[in-house]
Protein backbone atom coordinates (compact mmCIF):
# COMPACT_ATOMS: atom_id res chain seq x y z
CA UNK A 1 0.00 0.00 0.00
CA UNK A 2 1.08 3.16 -0.66
CA UNK A 3 2.53 5.75 2.07
CA UNK A 4 0.43 8.36 3.22
CA UNK A 5 1.93 11.54 3.67
CA UNK A 6 -0.56 14.02 6.08
CA UNK A 7 1.24 16.97 4.72
CA UNK A 8 0.98 16.49 1.03
CA UNK A 9 -2.79 18.51 0.99
CA UNK A 10 -0.29 21.43 2.52
CA UNK A 11 2.13 21.20 0.46
CA UNK A 12 0.14 20.68 -3.15
CA UNK A 13 -1.69 23.96 -1.51
CA UNK A 14 2.09 25.64 -0.72
CA UNK A 15 3.33 24.52 -4.04
CA UNK A 16 0.68 26.09 -5.87
CA UNK A 17 0.41 29.28 -4.22
CA UNK A 18 4.30 29.63 -5.15
CA UNK A 19 3.77 28.94 -8.51
CA UNK A 20 0.82 31.56 -8.72
CA UNK A 21 3.75 33.94 -7.89
CA UNK A 22 6.11 32.76 -9.24
CA UNK A 23 5.78 30.93 -12.11
CA UNK A 24 3.68 33.76 -14.46
CA UNK A 25 6.47 34.40 -17.07
CA UNK A 26 9.68 32.51 -17.09
CA UNK A 27 12.51 32.70 -19.58
CA UNK A 28 12.08 29.91 -22.46
CA UNK A 29 15.56 28.94 -22.43
CA UNK A 30 15.49 28.20 -18.97
CA UNK A 31 16.49 24.49 -17.85
CA UNK A 32 18.71 22.94 -15.55
CA UNK A 33 19.81 19.86 -17.07
CA UNK A 34 22.34 20.10 -19.52
CA UNK A 35 24.82 20.51 -20.68
CA UNK A 36 26.30 17.93 -18.61
CA UNK A 37 28.98 18.37 -16.28
CA UNK A 38 28.95 22.35 -16.71
CA UNK A 39 29.20 23.84 -13.31
CA UNK A 40 27.43 27.68 -14.73
CA UNK A 41 28.50 30.75 -14.05
CA UNK A 42 29.64 29.77 -10.53
CA UNK A 43 29.25 26.52 -9.51
CA UNK A 44 27.77 24.33 -6.34
CA UNK A 45 30.71 25.22 -3.80
CA UNK A 46 29.82 29.24 -4.64
CA UNK A 47 28.54 31.41 -1.87
CA UNK A 48 25.84 32.58 -4.24
CA UNK A 49 24.12 28.81 -5.09
CA UNK A 50 24.12 28.81 -1.12
CA UNK A 51 22.13 32.19 -0.61
CA UNK A 52 20.12 31.97 -3.92
CA UNK A 53 18.91 28.14 -2.76
CA UNK A 54 17.14 29.86 -0.03
CA UNK A 55 13.73 30.53 0.58
CA UNK A 56 14.48 33.82 2.32
CA UNK A 57 14.87 34.99 -1.40
CA UNK A 58 11.00 35.31 -1.75
CA UNK A 59 11.36 38.38 0.75
CA UNK A 60 14.39 39.43 -0.70
CA UNK A 61 12.77 40.27 -4.44
CA UNK A 62 10.42 42.22 -3.76
CA UNK A 63 12.47 44.67 -0.94
CA UNK A 64 14.52 44.59 -4.16
CA UNK A 65 11.71 46.08 -6.37
CA UNK A 66 10.72 48.21 -3.90
CA UNK A 67 14.42 49.72 -3.40
CA UNK A 68 14.50 49.84 -6.90
CA UNK A 69 11.32 52.20 -7.66
CA UNK A 70 13.61 55.01 -5.52
CA UNK A 71 15.44 55.80 -8.58
CA UNK A 72 13.54 57.57 -10.75
CA UNK A 73 15.26 57.19 -14.23
CA UNK A 74 14.88 53.09 -13.46
CA UNK A 75 11.09 53.93 -12.29
CA UNK A 76 10.54 55.65 -15.26
CA UNK A 77 11.29 52.48 -17.43
CA UNK A 78 9.27 50.15 -15.63
CA UNK A 79 6.46 52.41 -15.92
CA UNK A 80 6.63 52.91 -19.20
CA UNK A 81 8.02 49.74 -20.29
CA UNK A 82 6.15 47.13 -18.27
CA UNK A 83 2.31 46.11 -17.76
CA UNK A 84 2.52 45.67 -13.78
CA UNK A 85 -0.56 46.98 -12.60
CA UNK A 86 -2.61 44.88 -15.23
CA UNK A 87 0.15 41.74 -15.05
CA UNK A 88 1.34 42.13 -11.31
CA UNK A 89 3.57 39.06 -11.08
CA UNK A 90 5.20 39.18 -14.49
CA UNK A 91 8.25 41.51 -13.73
CA UNK A 92 8.56 39.20 -10.40
CA UNK A 93 8.21 35.78 -12.21
CA UNK A 94 10.40 36.65 -15.05
CA UNK A 95 12.88 38.43 -11.89
CA UNK A 96 13.14 35.03 -10.12
CA UNK A 97 13.60 33.21 -13.74
CA UNK A 98 16.72 35.46 -14.52
CA UNK A 99 18.02 35.37 -10.93
CA UNK A 100 17.83 30.90 -10.76
CA UNK A 101 18.89 30.78 -14.76
CA UNK A 102 22.11 32.21 -13.98
CA UNK A 103 23.04 31.29 -11.06
CA UNK A 104 21.94 27.45 -11.46
CA UNK A 105 21.72 26.78 -15.25
CA UNK A 106 24.61 25.67 -17.11
CA UNK A 107 27.00 28.48 -18.17
CA UNK A 108 25.15 28.84 -22.60
CA UNK A 109 21.51 28.88 -20.74
CA UNK A 110 23.15 32.04 -18.21
CA UNK A 111 24.20 32.99 -21.36
CA UNK A 112 21.21 33.06 -23.93
CA UNK A 113 19.17 34.59 -21.11
CA UNK A 114 21.55 37.16 -20.49
CA UNK A 115 21.54 37.58 -24.59
CA UNK A 116 17.71 38.06 -24.13
CA UNK A 117 17.72 40.21 -21.59
CA UNK A 118 20.59 42.58 -23.17
CA UNK A 119 18.02 42.77 -26.19
CA UNK A 120 14.97 44.19 -24.41
CA UNK A 121 17.70 46.82 -22.79
CA UNK A 122 18.23 47.93 -26.42
CA UNK A 123 14.93 48.81 -26.65
CA UNK A 124 13.72 50.60 -23.05
CA UNK A 125 14.22 53.84 -23.79
CA UNK A 126 12.51 57.16 -22.75
CA UNK A 127 12.14 60.19 -20.97
CA UNK A 128 11.59 60.34 -17.65
CA UNK A 129 8.85 62.78 -15.62
CA UNK A 130 11.46 65.15 -14.95
CA UNK A 131 12.61 65.56 -18.34
CA UNK A 132 15.97 63.75 -18.20
CA UNK A 133 16.15 60.63 -20.81
CA UNK A 134 16.61 56.99 -19.76
CA UNK A 135 17.96 53.94 -21.28
CA UNK A 136 17.81 50.33 -19.67
CA UNK A 137 21.32 49.45 -21.57
CA UNK A 138 22.81 52.52 -19.03
CA UNK A 139 26.09 50.99 -17.58
CA UNK A 140 25.10 53.03 -14.36
CA UNK A 141 21.25 52.22 -14.31
CA UNK A 142 22.28 48.63 -14.52
CA UNK A 143 24.56 48.87 -11.70
CA UNK A 144 21.72 50.39 -10.04
CA UNK A 145 19.49 47.81 -10.54
CA UNK A 146 22.22 44.79 -10.16
CA UNK A 147 23.17 46.32 -6.37
CA UNK A 148 19.71 47.21 -5.63
CA UNK A 149 19.23 43.51 -5.75
CA UNK A 150 22.14 41.35 -4.39
CA UNK A 151 21.88 43.96 -1.47
CA UNK A 152 18.54 42.79 -0.25
CA UNK A 153 18.59 39.18 -1.68
CA UNK A 154 21.64 39.59 1.27
CA UNK A 155 20.13 41.13 3.78
CA UNK A 156 17.05 39.01 3.31
CA UNK A 157 19.37 35.82 3.94
CA UNK A 158 21.31 36.96 6.92
CA UNK A 159 17.88 37.97 8.75
CA UNK A 160 15.72 34.74 7.58
CA UNK A 161 18.37 31.56 6.72
CA UNK A 162 18.49 29.62 9.36
CA UNK A 163 22.29 29.36 9.00
CA UNK A 164 23.09 32.78 7.09
CA UNK A 165 26.63 33.27 5.50
CA UNK A 166 29.14 35.45 7.73
CA UNK A 167 32.76 37.28 7.43
CA UNK A 168 34.51 37.09 4.11
CA UNK A 169 31.50 34.86 2.24
CA UNK A 170 29.67 38.03 2.52
CA UNK A 171 32.37 39.93 0.33
CA UNK A 172 32.62 36.60 -1.83
CA UNK A 173 29.28 37.18 -2.12
CA UNK A 174 29.28 40.12 -4.03
CA UNK A 175 32.57 39.50 -6.13
CA UNK A 176 30.65 35.95 -7.10
CA UNK A 177 27.49 38.07 -7.97
CA UNK A 178 29.56 41.02 -10.37
CA UNK A 179 29.89 38.87 -12.86
CA UNK A 180 26.36 38.72 -14.19
CA UNK A 181 26.19 42.64 -13.92
CA UNK A 182 29.12 42.69 -15.85
CA UNK A 183 27.96 40.55 -18.23
CA UNK A 184 24.39 42.43 -18.80
CA UNK A 185 26.86 45.57 -19.42
CA UNK A 186 27.38 47.08 -15.72
CA UNK A 187 30.84 48.92 -15.31
CA UNK A 188 32.50 49.62 -11.95
CA UNK A 189 30.29 47.01 -10.31
CA UNK A 190 31.08 47.31 -6.26
CA UNK A 191 31.92 43.86 -4.95
CA UNK A 192 32.76 43.91 -1.17
CA UNK A 193 30.62 45.03 1.62
CA UNK A 194 32.48 48.01 1.94
CA UNK A 195 32.32 48.63 -2.08
CA UNK A 196 27.99 48.18 -1.81
CA UNK A 197 28.23 50.65 1.11
CA UNK A 198 30.14 53.34 -0.15
CA UNK A 199 28.22 52.95 -3.85
CA UNK A 200 25.13 53.31 -1.91
CA UNK A 201 26.10 56.56 0.25
CA UNK A 202 27.23 57.73 -3.56
CA UNK A 203 24.19 57.31 -5.35
CA UNK A 204 21.15 58.29 -2.34
CA UNK A 205 21.45 61.93 -3.35
CA UNK A 206 19.68 61.11 -6.54
CA UNK A 207 17.10 59.02 -4.94
CA UNK A 208 13.71 59.93 -4.02
CA UNK A 209 10.09 58.79 -4.23
CA UNK A 210 8.34 60.55 -6.72
CA UNK A 211 4.68 59.94 -8.28
CA UNK A 212 5.84 56.63 -10.38
CA UNK A 213 7.45 55.26 -6.95
CA UNK A 214 4.49 55.73 -4.52
CA UNK A 215 2.11 54.45 -7.25
CA UNK A 216 4.46 50.99 -7.37
CA UNK A 217 5.03 51.21 -4.00
CA UNK A 218 1.50 50.94 -2.71
CA UNK A 219 1.13 48.31 -5.48
CA UNK A 220 3.81 46.29 -4.57
CA UNK A 221 2.25 46.51 -0.18
CA UNK A 222 -1.08 45.10 -1.59
CA UNK A 223 -1.26 41.36 -0.76
CA UNK A 224 -1.94 39.55 -3.97
CA UNK A 225 -3.80 36.07 -4.04
CA UNK A 226 -7.40 35.32 -4.29
CA UNK A 227 -7.35 31.91 -2.06
CA UNK A 228 -6.87 32.38 1.48
CA UNK A 229 -3.04 31.20 1.63
CA UNK A 230 -1.67 32.58 -1.65
CA UNK A 231 -3.41 36.20 0.53
CA UNK A 232 -1.88 35.28 3.28
CA UNK A 233 1.40 33.87 2.13
CA UNK A 234 1.66 37.70 -0.35
CA UNK A 235 0.69 39.39 3.07
CA UNK A 236 3.36 38.50 5.18
CA UNK A 237 6.07 38.67 2.33
CA UNK A 238 5.14 42.43 1.49
CA UNK A 239 5.66 43.52 5.19
CA UNK A 240 8.42 41.47 5.49
CA UNK A 241 9.67 43.17 2.28
CA UNK A 242 9.54 46.82 3.17
CA UNK A 243 10.88 46.06 6.77
CA UNK A 244 13.98 44.86 5.37
CA UNK A 245 14.49 47.88 3.39
CA UNK A 246 17.26 50.14 4.88
CA UNK A 247 16.02 52.95 7.39
CA UNK A 248 16.87 55.51 4.84
CA UNK A 249 14.83 54.14 1.91
CA UNK A 250 12.08 53.35 4.15
CA UNK A 251 12.13 57.28 5.04
CA UNK A 252 12.17 58.14 1.66
CA UNK A 253 9.19 56.11 1.14
CA UNK A 254 7.97 57.75 3.49
CA UNK A 255 6.76 54.35 5.41
CA UNK A 256 5.27 55.04 8.81
CA UNK A 257 4.72 51.76 10.86
CA UNK A 258 1.39 50.08 11.48
CA UNK A 259 1.06 47.81 13.94
CA UNK A 260 1.83 44.30 11.90
CA UNK A 261 5.05 46.53 10.24
CA UNK A 262 6.20 46.64 13.88
CA UNK A 263 9.66 44.07 14.07
CA UNK A 264 8.49 42.20 16.71
CA UNK A 265 5.93 41.09 15.01
CA UNK A 266 6.26 40.84 11.59
CA UNK A 267 10.12 39.07 11.65
CA UNK A 268 8.82 36.19 13.78
CA UNK A 269 5.77 35.65 11.46
CA UNK A 270 8.10 35.64 8.89
CA UNK A 271 10.52 33.63 10.27
CA UNK A 272 7.93 30.96 10.97
CA UNK A 273 6.24 31.09 7.40
CA UNK A 274 9.76 30.71 5.51
CA UNK A 275 10.56 27.67 8.17
CA UNK A 276 7.39 25.66 7.73
CA UNK A 277 7.78 26.56 3.90
CA UNK A 278 11.08 24.96 3.35
CA UNK A 279 9.52 22.02 5.65
CA UNK A 280 6.51 21.75 3.53
CA UNK A 281 7.99 22.08 -0.41
CA UNK A 282 10.92 19.80 0.76
CA UNK A 283 13.82 19.97 -1.63
CA UNK A 284 14.09 22.34 -4.59
CA UNK A 285 13.69 20.11 -8.17
CA UNK A 286 16.12 23.50 -9.72
CA UNK A 287 18.88 22.63 -7.10
CA UNK A 288 18.87 18.72 -7.69
CA UNK A 289 18.77 19.07 -11.42
CA UNK A 290 21.70 21.54 -10.52
CA UNK A 291 24.05 19.39 -8.59
CA UNK A 292 22.97 16.32 -10.95
CA UNK A 293 24.46 18.26 -14.08
CA UNK A 294 27.59 19.10 -12.15
CA UNK A 295 28.21 15.69 -10.45
CA UNK A 296 29.55 14.43 -13.55
CA UNK A 297 32.67 16.98 -13.44
CA UNK A 298 33.91 14.04 -11.26
CA UNK A 299 33.93 16.34 -7.91
CA UNK A 300 31.28 16.17 -5.03
CA UNK A 301 28.13 17.98 -6.05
Amino acid sequence: MPTLNPLAPLHSAMAAGLGRLLGTDRFPEEQYREPLGDPGLFGPHSITWRVHADLSMLVGGVSALMLQTLHPLAMAGVADHSDYRRDPLRRLSRTSSFVSATTFAATPVAEAIISSVRAVHDRVTGVAPDGRPYAASDPDLLRWIHVAEVFSFLRAHQRYHPWPARGRDLDRYYAETAVVAERLGATQVPASRSEVRDYLSRVRPELHAGDQAREAMSFLLTPYGRDPLTLSMSLVITQAAADLLPGWARRLHDIRRPPLLDPAVIRPLTWSLLMAARIVAGPSPVLAQARARCATTGGSP
